[in-house]
């Protein structure tokens, strides 16, 4: 869809007009604020997106943690030292993505 909208704008000459009647219509001590305020929307919509990639994230994810966990004496070391890297490993992995 942008791709054909921006199509239609082929010509320098057309951008310059467009150009020319935004800042007709805001006045050139708006524009600033004006694309100030588009930025922060865009970065509010785009942190709404990843809050709610994360919700959706977390349900997949919370019927495996009320699964009945074996009691600590039941399991031997090795296994324990094996959940301990790849919950350090998933940890390393998180901290990346957020970075």
């Amino acid at each position: 869809m942008n791709g054909s909208f921006l199509l239609m704008f082929e010509s320098p000459w057309q951008w310059m007009v467009i150009l020319a009647i935004i800042l007709l219509l805001f006045g050139s001590s708006r524009l600033p604020q004006l694309a100030k305020s588009l930025a922060q929307s865009k970065k509010a919509f785009k942190e709404g997106l990843d809050e709610g990639e994360d919700d959706a994230h977390r349900e997949k994810l919370r019927p495996a943690a009320t699964e009945p966990r074996a009691a600590l004496s039941d399991v031997d070391d090795e296994t324990l030292f094996e959940e301990a890297r790849r919950r350090a490993a998933q940890r390393r992995s998180e901290e990346t993505k957020q970075s």
